[in-house]
Parts: C-alpha cells; structure tokens; sequence
C-alpha cells in the first residue's frame, strides 16, 4: 500500500534555514569569512544540542538559552539576543514547497509535522502561516519535551496521530533523523530539494 500519511519536518524543508547565512548577516564582524561564520555557526548551535537542545526540547527559556549561549562562547548578550531575533525571519516559507503540500493534499494525502523548534519560533510559525491549517496536526519538540532523533517522538508522533507505519512516511533533511525514524520502523526520505522530493514520492507511487 502506498504511504498516504506524509509526515513533514520544517526548518530545512517546508521553512528555509541556514544559519551559516544567518550568522553571517547578524555577526558580520565576527563571521566576517565563509570558514568564521560555520564556524560560529558550529559554537553557536552545537549541531542543535547542548544549550540550543535544550531550547528546541521546551527545557529552557529564550533568556536562558541567550545568556548560557553568551556564557560559553564568549559572544555578547547582545549579539545572542540579536542572532536568536533574527531567526523567525531566517524561517521563510519555501515556495515550491507550499504549493507541493498543497497539491499533496488536494490528491487526498493527510499531511503532518514532525519538528525540532524552540517555543518562541513554534509560535511564530503558527501565527503567521495560514496554510500550515493544512495540517492535520503536528508535533514541535519544544512542546512535548523530546527531540528527533529520540525514538520516543517517533512514537508519540504515530499515537497522537492515530496512523501506522505501513501507509506512513517521514520527510527530513538531517541523516540522523531519517536513520533513527527507519531503525524505529517509520519509513524515511531524506530530503535535498524540492524537485527532487517530488520525484522520489512518485517513485514511492506517491503522486498530487
């Protein structure tokens, strides 16, 4: 049986995110070559654990992310501040993206959301973007207190959403999270672009 519960992450597929680009933009002093900015990329997020983790898993504020984010990489609380403002404009919906949900789920697909996404910036999204109402529900790990690639919001996703693994499929752009989603037994594609999304759900039988 084909998948026809499509289950989407955000940052990086649905919603642009590069934050080597938004550090440069923000801290161009201190980002001020394409080598200091991923680097300062690497200090500032740490791969999305340590303090940003925390963050994304609903375990710490804004304010304290900033200052413990200042405090171990030696940044101003300005220059977090500023960084951590910049990012709900750094999350820009993707256009081919948008308009292949909604053909998705004009051809009957039922499609949810599976994402990493501090409180602040899960609220944001919701306000701002009608046509996340296309959802049938979604999860944000701020909100339920666990991550990808923990096991665990694999499977609170499938209970909450009431659908199987058999006639499911995961859409992420990070390795690690289509690994540990198929080693739980939820199918997984891992996205590049969206051209090249569309063509591997129709190789899947997986057509809008």
């Amino acid at each position: 049986m084909k998948p026809t519960h499509l289950i989407f992450d955000f940052g990086g597929v649905v919603f642009q995110w590069n934050p080597v680009r938004l550090i440069a933009r923000v801290l161009p002093e201190r980002a001020n070559t394409p080598e200091a900015a991923d680097q300062w990329k690497d200090r500032f997020f740490q791969g999305y654990t340590g303090d940003w983790g925390a963050f994304d898993g609903g375990h710490a504020t804004a304010e304290e992310t900033a200052k413990r984010i200042a405090t171990r990489t030696g940044l101003t609380l300005a220059e977090v501040q500023a960084v951590l403002d910049a990012v709900p404009d750094a999350l820009a919906p993707v256009p081919e993206m948008v308009a292949l949900l909604r053909r998705l789920r004009a051809a009957g697909h039922r499609l949810y959301f599976l994402s990493n996404m501090p409180a602040p910036y899960a609220d944001h999204l919701r306000r701002t973007h009608d046509f996340l109402l296309g959802f049938e529900d979604g999860i944000f790990s701020s909100e339920v207190r666990l991550q990808k690639p923990d096991p665990a919001i694999y499977e609170l996703a499938l209970k909450r959403f009431e659908i199987t693994p058999r006639d499911s499929l995961f859409i992420d752009d990070h390795l690690a999270n289509i690994e540990a989603s198929n080693r739980f037994g939820l199918p997984a594609l891992l996205f590049t672009d969206p051209a090249r999304l569309e063509r591997d759900l129709a190789s899947r039988g997986i057509r809008c």
